[in-house]
C-alpha cells in the first residue's frame, strides 16, 4: 500500500471563493488549502506514483483550444506529490486530487462501502450531486481499442462501464466511469467531464490527469493553459509552504520564458514513446561551471521511442537514461566522491547519496542546471541539489530510469521544479518557466 508524507485537512466543507472580474478579463477563483503533517517518511522505492502503465496510445487527437472559459487559482501542499483541491459536483463537494501531468484519466474517490463522513470528507457522495451520471456499457468509451485511451474497461454486473487503472508503483484505482462537473462558482462550471469514480483504491485522494490525451482534464475542459508553482521542501516549525495552481491565465506569466513542446506524427509513433507526455528538447546539463559531456541524442527518443525528455508533476525525482546519469555521477564523484555513502542505493535507483552536512556537500557540488533550447534553463540552486530521504541521508535528486523497469526515459520531476512557475501553454504547444518564491505566490 502506498503511503504519503502528509494528510491534507480542509478547514471547511464550504467553498469560500473570492471572485473578481476586471474589464475584458476572465473570472478568477482562489480556494484556500490547509495542510497537516501525517506520518513518518514513506517508502522511497517508487519513482512516480502517477505515471500510468496504460498511458501508451496510438493516436493523438488535436484539440480545439478556444479562450479558456474560466480562470482558477488554488494552493497545493508540496510533499512527494502535488495536491490540489477542486470543487466537484452540483452543489460542489471539495475533493483532494493529485496533480499529474503524466497521466490521462482523472478520478475521484466514491467509496460506497464507507459510511459518509461528517465534513470535511475525502469521499465524494454521488447521491448529493444533481449533475452526476454513470456511463453505461454501451458508451463508446467502454469499447476496446479506443484511440488515445487504452484504459481497460468492462461491463459490471449492473451493466455500467467499469475500469481498472494501474500505476507504475503498483497503485490501483478501480470503479466506474462517470460524468461530472467541476463547479467553480454559482455561475462558472465545466461541462460534464468523464472521470473515474473509484470504489477501490490504495489512497484516499484522487488524480487530476493533465497530459495531452483527449480525455485528460485539460483537454476535456478545453483549457488553453494551466500552471503551477512548487514550493520548497524546507518546513520550519509553525509554517508549511503552499504553492499555487492556475487553470487559465496566470497573472505572473509576463516574465516566463518558453520552449516548444515536441510533437510526434502518427508515422513517428514508436512502441516505447509516450506521445501524450509533455516532451521537450533538453540540450544538456551543467554542474557548477562544468558542462557535462552528454550528447544531445541522450535526451531524444531513440528508434524504439525510449529516451524522450518529459516534464512530469507526478514524479518526485528526476530520472535520466544511463548515458546521462553516468556523466552526472562522474562529476559528483569528482567533486565529493570521498563523502559518498558506500554501497547505498536509494530506492534502487540512485547511488549518489551522503551522510554528513547536506549544506556543505551541496556547496561543494554547486548549482545544477538543465539546459533547453532558446537559452532557457532550470537552475537548481546548490541548497536544493540534495534531497533529505530520512535517517540522516541526503541524495542528489536524480535516479537511473533504466532501473525503473520498462523503457527508459528522461523525466524532470517535481523535486527539480521547486520555486519556479511551470506553465503548459496548450494553445501554442509550449512550456514556460519563471523563477519564483512559490511559497509566496498564491
Amino acid at each position: 500500500m502506498l503511503l504519503f508524507y502528509l494528510f491534507l485537512l480542509l478547514t471547511s466543507c464550504s467553498l469560500s471563493a473570492q471572485e473578481t472580474q476586471h474589464k475584458n478579463d476572465p473570472l478568477s477563483f482562489s480556494f484556500p488549502l490547509t495542510s497537516l503533517p501525517r506520518s513518518p517518511r514513506a517508502s522511497p522505492s517508487f519513482y512516480s506514483s502517477f505515471i500510468s502503465q496504460t498511458k501508451k496510445a496510438s493516436t493523438l487527437k488535436s484539440s480545439s483550444f478556444s479562450s479558456s472559459p474560466y480562470n482558477y487559482g488554488s494552493g497545493f501542499k508540496y510533499s512527494m506529490i502535488l495536491l490540489v483541491s477542486l470543487p466537484i459536483g452540483t452543489p460542489p463537494q471539495t475533493q483532494q486530487m493529485i496533480l499529474d501531468t503524466g497521466s490521462q484519466l482523472s478520478w475521484i474517490q466514491c467509496h460506497k462501502k464507507f459510511p459518509r463522513k461528517p465534513p470535511p470528507s475525502s469521499v465524494f457522495d454521488p447521491s448529493l450531486s444533481s449533475s452526476f451520471s454513470v456511463l453505461p456499457c454501451n458508451h463508446p468509451l467502454c469499447k476496446p481499442r479506443i484511440p488515445d485511451f487504452t484504459l481497460p474497461t468492462s461491463c459490471d454486473q449492473n451493466r455500467l462501464c467499469h475500469y481498472s487503472y494501474f500505476y507504475a508503483d503498483g497503485t490501483l484505482a478501480e470503479g466506474n466511469l462517470v460524468r461530472e462537473k467541476i463547479t467553480f462558482s454559482r455561475s462558472q462550471s465545466t461541462p460534464p467531464l468523464i472521470l473515474g469514480c473509484a470504489e477501490e483504491s490504495s489512497d484516499a485522494r484522487g488524480i487530476l490527469g493533465m497530459n495531452l490525451g483527449r480525455l485528460s482534464f485539460a483537454s476535456q475542459a478545453k483549457l488553453t493553459k494551466f500552471s503551477y508553482c512548487v514550493p520548497t521542501r524546507q518546513v520550519r516549525p509553525g509554517f508549511i509552504p503552499t504553492g499555487s495552481f492556475y487553470l487559465g491565465e496566470n497573472p505572473n506569466s509576463g516574465g516566463f520564458r518558453y520552449i516548444s513542446l515536441l510533437t510526434f506524427s502518427q508515422s513517428q509513433r514508436m512502441p516505447n514513446l509516450d506521445p501524450l507526455a509533455y516532451t521537450v528538447a533538453m540540450q544538456g546539463i551543467r554542474i557548477g561551471n562544468q558542462k557535462l559531456n552528454i550528447p544531445i541524442s541522450a535526451f531524444r527518443p531513440d528508434p524504439s521511442g525510449a529516451g524522450q525528455t518529459m516534464i512530469d508533476s507526478g514524479s518526485e525525482f528526476t530520472y535520466l537514461v544511463d548515458e546521462a546519469y553516468n556523466k552526472v555521477r562522474e562529476e559528483v564523484v569528482r567533486l565529493v566522491g570521498p563523502r559518498l555513502k558506500k554501497g547505498y542505493v536509494y530506492g534502487g535507483v540512485s547511488d549518489m547519496c551522503f551522510n554528513g552536512n547536506a549544506i556543505e556537500i551541496g556547496r561543494l557540488i554547486g548549482n545544477m542546471v538543465f539546459e533547453f533550447d532558446k537559452g532557457v534553463e532550470i537552475v537548481v540552486e546548490k541548497e536544493r541539489v540534495l534531497a533529505d530521504v530520512g535517517g540522516g541521508v541526503h541524495c542528489v535528486g536524480i535516479g537511473r530510469s533504466e532501473m525503473l523497469g520498462g523503457a527508459a526515459s528522461n523525466i524532470i520531476g517535481n523535486f527539480h521544479q521547486q520555486n519556479i512557475w511551470v506553465e503548459f501553454d496548450l494553445a501554442n504547444r509550449r512550456v514556460g518557466f519563471g523563477k519564483a518564491d512559490c511559497s509566496r505566490s498564491v
